[in-house]
């Protein structure tokens, strides 16, 4: 606690999915709920100047979490809105942190930023080896940039910003829009969806034979908040759980849990996304001690558990896809 004792703190994205768990872990932590600023995208248009240095104003530290996000389908359909907001939102918050004399700047990148054929595990060393992945490429060079910003202001400025590499997060509260979720809310709504309907099949994007790492929600919280307490340094580092799945072992995971007896079809016309995702997460232990501690299949049940309490409120019907 005396890391964060009177310390103001900005979190972007702070209502959200993610954001919102940080803000929790903060307040169990001690922290003053007065002494957290989150900006509403409602309200306040962080792809606007101003409004950068509006909310970095008189702060000690900014987490920056805020983004525009989506699956393979979103990516394909707003390649150019990924790229821009993404880029603008990260590279002027960073400045105004900066000209505002923040002390310390947390960015947060994604594993998309990460080349198609990486060497499985992902290592922070292979992030610059090659192009990403061609459908989420635009989102995640908007990001990668961050990590040049940090890096850069570091030498010139002495500007403390660091940059975290999670991989896909999931959990209770995870976006269920099927027009922007990623994989694991997709197909939880999907299998669930027709239980309910007793429709006699789920049809899921690509072959299943692409791998993916998840991260429990607050699992990723816990990582930042050490990272933002413990590192300094100008590497980035990479967020993960240390497991790989196969697209298809997750379907038949997320088909067991949620009871669906029916037919699963897989749609090969459609793509796979990056072939292998797994992170190496042996930086992050030693740097600032963060291991995760969720089981996977608890961690699904749980999202599960709370899809179907708040499913009458959840998204429209549609088609899973993962970025």
């Amino acid at each position: 606690m005396t890391f964060w004792s009177d310390k103001k703190i900005l979190i972007t994205g702070g209502a959200g999915f993610f954001g919102s768990q940080v803000v929790s872990q903060l307040l169990e932590k001690g922290v003053l709920k007065e002494n957290i600023r989150i900006p509403r995208s409602h309200e306040i248009d962080l792809r606007r100047w101003e409004n950068c240095l509006k909310v970095t104003k008189d702060c000690d530290i900014v987490i920056h979490l805020a983004a525009k996000v989506g699956g393979i389908g979103y990516n394909q359909n707003y390649p150019a809105q990924l790229f821009y907001d993404n880029a603008i939102m990260g590279i002027q918050m960073i400045e105004a942190a900066r000209q505002e004399g923040v002390e310390k700047c947390v960015v947060v990148g994604t594993i998309c930023a990460y080349p198609k054929f990486t060497p499985v595990p992902f290592r922070e060393e292979n992030l610059w080896n090659g192009y990403p992945e061609e459908t989420n490429a635009p989102y995640g060079l908007a990001k990668k940039m961050l990590l040049v910003q940090s890096q850069a202001y570091r030498q010139e400025y002495g500007f403390n910003s660091i940059y975290l590499l999670p991989v896909n997060l999931y959990g209770p509260g995870d976006n269920f829009n099927p027009e922007s979720s990623h994989v694991i809310p997709a197909l939880i709504k999907k299998f669930n969806d027709a239980k309910r309907d007793r429709k006699p099949q789920v049809e899921v994007w690509g072959t299943g034979s692409a791998s993916r790492e998840f991260l429990y929600v607050d699992d990723a919280a816990r990582g930042i908040i050490l990272a933002t307490e413990r590192y300094n340094k100008p590497d980035p580092v990479n967020l993960g759980a240390g497991m790989e799945i196969t697209i298809r072992d997750l379907v038949n995971l997320i088909r067991e849990l949620t009871h669906y007896d029916g037919e699963i079809r897989y749609d090969t016309s459609k793509p796979d996304g990056q072939p292998k995702r797994s992170l190496d997460v042996s930086r992050a232990e030693k740097e600032f001690g963060f291991r995760a501690t969720m089981s996977f299949r608890e961690g699904l049940q749980r999202t599960i558990e709370w899809y179907v309490a708040h499913s009458a409120r959840s998204a429209q019907k549609g088609s899973p896809d993962h970025c």
